[in-house]
């Protein structure tokens, strides 16, 4: 086995261990856990057969997880062939079957990733490793350019990453070229599986890798690490971009029961009216930092307006990534999107799942909801739809349920989520507000205690 042929893949194995050893969010532990994102294909069994010829060297426990989409006839025969090859190098491996969804709205190759990365999220390791190397580098960079992307977008994949149970993603090949691994392939006599949907050149990462990627290479001999290298250049534009909406967040940003906070809305403004590229990086840089996606660029531009420009407290609902964006306040908030219409049964269930939370019904004595007064009720819970009235103080009239929710500071997001406990024709109880008297529990009385768990978005 010539060593030159794996000197390159050793000598990256290696950088990555020591980095990994560096960087892991386990400071005390004796032992890196990293578990290989093991598809079966050639680049992904070099860094299988690297990383456990290196492991013991390094203290690394290796695992490895295949994900089995499904989509193809031969797909039960690689987790057979992935399962094979773990144990003849005492790897363990975990399949993972899962559904490709959304195919029509996000298309399949998108699709499916999205199906593979929240396996990854999930995995419990310090590293998931995977077998990127410069050329699906540049590839990415290419697909974001051609979707208009900016230096996010541009930086392409970053060499590490956080994942949401405290582990990271390492792409130790980032930085080689794919002749180097296709060496150390040959020089090993790996066995691997050929994904047929690799040669489909409709998928348009197929048609950049069949017919673009090689016309590069033969007209720009750097390619494509001269690629991956401007993805790097652009990936510390975008750092720069974050350290910018940093500072201008020191002005705006403030507490709110979203740990990800909320924008002032009057600073915010002010921004844009003096600097409006920077109020746009900072709306990028506060959805990014709820977790969402993007927007394009027009899309940015009428957010930003119509954050600027509603009058007082207006009732803004912008649509974006499965959230709505809205004004409370003098607050720019990021929240669920309006519940749909739903009207459910109770028959003393002690939680009943509603579309968008839980809604609990706790045995308590001498208040809440009088259980002799639903026990042979028609009780339905429902959202608002304007116009309810309830009489929660026996010192009081009716009072409008809008009025008094408004009198309480919730959102209106909030208030029209609220299930409303309806006892035949009669409100009866609002989860927070309290209980109609005509309904509420006497002293020792047996009721039940409204305890409402709004459903957590993604």
């Amino acid at each position: 086995m010539p060593f030159s042929a794996v000197l390159p893949v050793s000598r990256a194995i290696d950088d990555a261990l020591a980095f990994a050893a560096r960087h892991t969010k386990r400071a005390e532990a004796a032992t890196l856990r990293i578990a290989v994102g093991l598809s079966g294909g050639r680049d992904s069994m070099v860094l299988l057969d690297a990383l456990s010829r290196a492991a013991s060297a390094h203290g690394v426990s290796l695992s490895s997880v295949h994900v089995h989409h499904g989509l193809s006839p031969h797909a039960d025969r690689w987790a057979e062939f992935c399962a094979a090859e773990c144990a003849r190098r005492a790897v363990p491996l975990t399949v993972h079957r899962v559904k490709v969804e959304d195919a029509a709205a996000l298309g399949l190759e998108a699709a499916a990733r999205a199906a593979r990365y929240a396996v990854f999220e999930a995995v419990d390791a310090d590293f998931v490793a995977l077998a990127h190397h410069a050329g699906d580098q540049a590839e990415t960079l290419l697909l974001q350019l051609l979707r208009g992307a900016g230096p996010h977008g541009l930086a392409a994949m970053p060499l590490v990453r956080p994942l949401q149970r405290d582990g990271m993603l390492l792409r130790p090949f980032l930085a080689l070229p794919g002749a180097a691994i296709e060496a150390y392939a040959r020089a090993r006599e790996l066995a691997w599986v050929d994904d047929e949907s690799n040669a489909v050149t409709t998928l348009k990462r197929n048609f950049l890798r069949h017919e673009v990627a090689p016309r590069l290479a033969a007209a720009f001999p750097g390619y494509p690490a001269t690629l991956a290298r401007a993805a790097a250049h652009q990936g510390e534009a975008a750092a720069l971009l974050d350290d910018l909406a940093a500072i201008d967040a020191r002005e705006t940003l403030v507490a709110s029961a979203d740990p990800a906070g909320a924008l002032d809305r009057r600073a915010f403004v002010h921004l844009a009216s003096r600097a409006p590229h920077r109020a746009r990086n900072l709306l990028r840089w506060f959805l990014r930092r709820h977790g969402l996606r993007a927007p394009s660029a027009a899309r940015l531009d009428a957010m930003l307006r119509q954050l600027v420009e509603a009058p007082g407290d207006a009732r803004v609902r912008l649509a974006h990534d499965g959230v709505e964006i809205g004004i409370h306040r003098g607050h720019i908030r990021i929240h669920p999107p309006a519940t749909a219409p739903f009207a459910v049964a109770w028959h003393g269930e002690p939680a009943l799942l509603l579309p968008h939370g839980t809604l609990e019904f706790a045995p308590i004595e001498g208040a809440g909801l009088a259980a002799s007064r639903v026990a042979n009720a028609s009780v339905v819970i429902r959202p608002r739809v304007g116009g309810e009235r309830i009489r929660v103080n026996p010192g009081r009239p009716q009072q409008a349920v809008k009025r008094l929710l408004q009198t309480a500071g919730i959102p209106h997001w909030q208030r029209d989520a609220l299930p409303l406990v309806w006892c035949g024709e009669r409100l009866a109880a609002v989860p927070g507000l309290g209980v109609d008297v005509v309904f509420a529990a006497g002293a020792g009385e047996p009721g039940f205690e409204l305890k409402w768990q709004p459903a957590m978005t993604e």
